[in-house]
């Protein structure tokens, strides 16, 4: 590949669960602190599960003019938060000929909340009780909008909306846009607030932890809910170096499977496709891989699946590279997920340090594989893999690496 394409990471911004911005977020997930808490933002008392990963003490004023907050639903708040700390992360002075530079990629599930309260007001009350004031933010678009008005970036501005890897999705087309030549910095990542919608959805389907997410345990109840976004800021390699910036890691490649073989159960098959589609991209092969962030949920079916795929990539190694889950700590927190989990390997690899899967207590003989339980590892980090996958097969796999 052309040097001057390489492609890089420069910044991270977090919000989540566990923390704020890079050091908070990065300082707990290595401390297997949980951010799964009593859900305060929606009436539970119907469901079996009263429990989620909800961002708890979030300031918008931090990070958004008062006056623009009322007129930003949650996850456009979420995300322009998340970018704000990419940028200041990256020290990148975005302003003038890097704003004509800069585009925004968002990956969503759900969108916004205020779809889901304008529905509610029209099935009470009719088209007459829909609150004019929120239609601007209902639109789903408006995510990845709101983040490139913020920051005035005139690059290309997308929303994309697959699901629980559209996170993956935005950061691999960011390095379609860099590696191409298109533009030299793109703000990729994912954001979600909770929503009823999802929430009751993944309990009329019996996919949801009453108590604790224990993703690979064999006792794995499901998975929970959560929040948040991830925005990692991609940048040319060319100019990174250019104006000395430190670098976490390069994207060396991505893979995507639409492969399914049902609507919400997951394909060992699909899963085993995307890993190998980004390893062929990235010009490596399984034994190059040090860590797999994992896209473990916790139900039954799907970490089954998603070790059964590692299991055909990796061969004589599937119990040797390490895998974990930080949804053991953030819960699901939906197309903000796999973007929260790339700032992860980010730093992993950066640190030579592999975060942990929390609640581990009884190993499962179909999740034979090294799960990093409950503590975090040191260890040499070159490669890492980053699996983000999604009801109807739309799977996505990024690899990090280490900066040579």
């Amino acid at each position: 590949m052309n040097n001057d394409r390489r492609v890089v990471v420069t910044g991270i911004g977090v919000v989540s669960s566990v923390g704020t911005g890079r050091e908070d977020f990065w300082k707990a997930i290595l401390a297997g602190e949980s951010g799964i808490s009593p859900v305060s933002s929606l009436d539970t008392l119907a469901y079996k599960c009263h429990l989620g990963g909800e961002v708890r003490d979030f300031e918008p004023a931090r990070f958004i003019p008062k006056r623009k907050i009322k007129f930003l639903g949650r996850s456009s708040q979420l995300a322009i938060a998340a970018s704000s700390l990419a940028l200041e992360d990256a020290k990148l002075p975005y302003k003038n000929t890097v704003q004509k530079d800069m585009g925004v990629i968002v990956g969503t599930t759900t969108g916004e909340r205020p779809l889901e309260e304008l529905l509610s007001s029209w099935a009470k009350g009719g088209f007459k009780e829909v609150d004019r004031t929120k239609i601007f933010q209902a639109s789903v678009n408006n995510i990845s909008a709101n983040v490139g008005i913020a920051f005035k970036a005139r690059g290309v501005n997308y929303l994309i909306p697959t699901a629980c890897a559209a996170g993956n999705y935005a950061i691999g087309c960011g390095f379609d846009l860099i590696r191409n030549g298109d533009l030299n910095f793109v703000l990729a990542g994912g954001a979600d607030a909770f929503s009823i919608f999802a929430f009751t959805g993944f309990q009329r389907i019996y996919a949801m932890s009453p108590d604790k997410v224990r993703p690979f345990d064999k006792n794995r109840k499901g998975m929970m809910q959560g929040e948040g976004s991830g925005m990692i800021l991609l940048e040319s390699y060319k100019s990174a170096i250019k104006r000395g910036a430190d670098i976490y890691a390069e994207v060396l490649g991505y893979g995507l499977s639409c492969d399914a073989y049902h609507a919400t159960a997951p394909d060992p098959k699909g899963i085993a496709k995307v890993m190998q589609k980004a390893l062929a991209e990235a010009g490596l092969t399984y034994k190059d891989v040090d860590y797999i962030s994992a896209h473990g949920t916790g139900t039954g079916p799907n970490d089954k699946a998603e070790c059964t795929g590692i299991k055909e990539v990796f061969k004589e190694r599937s119990k040797k590279v390490m895998v974990s889950s930080i949804k053991s700590m953030l819960g699901h927190a939906m197309g903000a997920a796999s973007a929260i989990e790339a700032a992860a390997c980010s730093l992993a690899v950066k640190e030579d340090i592999a975060p942990p899967t929390i609640n581990y207590e009884t190993p499962d003989p179909d999740c034979d594989i090294d799960c990093v339980p409950n503590v975090a590892r040191k260890a040499k980090i070159d490669v890492a893999l980053n699996n983000g996958f999604a009801f109807g097969g739309n799977n996505a796999c990024v690899v990090f690496g280490k900066i040579k």
